[in-house]
């Protein structure tokens, strides 16, 4: 064990995500081998699974920003469905162009981001009681502006915008997926190669100390939501680009999602400790989980109780490695 340990690849990535990976492949052969019809359609499988990858993996990348700071966020899904549905409202009803709504759409999300930062930064609001909050004021926003209708965004069909599928696929290569790893990526250049993201990992280690050694706090911790906001919006035109249509009063489901997503990749929950590609591994074995619960014909229901189970034990192991580590 020390000798794989020892080794330069192992070091560099860690051992944690090198099982991890490994995890998400016996996953995806288990499906194949336990589940009638799924290796014959593992293509259409494989598509669902990057489709789900794409939104929740933008929703888990922003809240990781979050949880580093030993903060967190429980409105993203709500915020995302209420970026898609007043960003469609205004496409569909008021006949804004298509480019102009994705935009709006992404700007709301980071409204809601630096809304969120300042409660939480300046004010000494707790970052529980604010997301709580955020969460109905984004549904409540979503139903008041659209009356409470459901939006359609423009399918692949549609002579105008049908270039907005492009996001996703075009000619069968994987856009999504390109800009998904290219922001996942950033952002971990952001996390570990700049000032901003030192010193987010560092509230999360020891937030006094930062404070008496003259940094200014406020500034840093804010910065967090408002990447994570951004990126909420973000995650909100792939949801829409993958699933065209959006209903006021949903989205919380995916919050559990995306932070189990990146709590299983290495994301300690007391902050200080992040890993973008233990996030993008562990959204991904979320992703691959759902896809087979479904192949399986299990109920969202279910696929809530193993979410949440999945929850308690990331983070069971996160606090017994601290525990012992200490």
């Amino acid at each position: 064990m020390e000798k794989i340990k020892g080794n330069p690849v192992v070091r560099k990535i860690g051992l944690n995500r090198i099982i991890l990976l490994g995890v998400l492949v016996l996953m995806f052969l288990a499906c194949c081998l336990g589940i009638d019809g799924f290796a014959a359609a593992g293509k259409e499988h494989l598509l669902n699974t990057l489709n789900y990858v794409y939104f929740l993996g933008f929703l888990s990348l922003g809240v990781t920003f979050v949880i580093a700071t030993g903060g967190i966020d429980f409105s993203i899904g709500p915020v995302m469905f209420c970026c898609a549905l007043v960003a469609g409202y205004c496409l569909n009803s008021y006949g804004f162009p298509l480019v102009i709504c994705i935009v709006l759409a992404v700007i709301i999300g980071l409204i809601f981001g630096a809304f969120n930062g300042w409660l939480v930064a300046y004010q000494s609001v707790p970052a529980f009681i604010v997301s709580m909050a955020s969460m109905n004021i984004a549904k409540g926003i979503a139903a008041v502006f659209t009356k409470t209708q459901s939006q359609s965004w423009p399918l692949s069909t549609d002579p105008v915008n049908g270039w907005f599928r492009n996001l996703i696929s075009y000619k069968g290569f994987p856009v999504g997926l390109v800009v998904f790893l290219l922001v996942a990526a950033l952002c971990s250049c952001i996390l570990y190669n700049t000032k901003a993201g030192r010193y987010i990992l560092c509230l999360g280690s020891n937030r006094e100390a930062v404070r008496l050694s003259g940094v200014d706090i406020k500034r840093w911790e804010m910065l967090a939501y408002v990447i994570c906001g951004l990126l909420v919006g973000l995650a909100s035109v792939y949801f829409v680009a993958c699933y065209t249509t959006v209903q006021p009063g949903y989205g919380d489901q995916y919050n559990n999602e995306a932070i189990a997503g990146c709590v299983m990749g290495g994301t300690s929950m007391v902050g200080g400790l992040a890993s973008i590609l233990g996030t993008v591994i562990g959204v991904s074995i979320i992703s691959m989980l759902q896809e087979g619960l479904l192949a399986l014909g299990l109920g969202k229901d279910i696929q809530l109780i193993i979410t949440g189970i999945i929850v308690i034990v990331a983070v069971y192991i996160d606090v017994t490695a601290r525990r012992k580590k200490n």
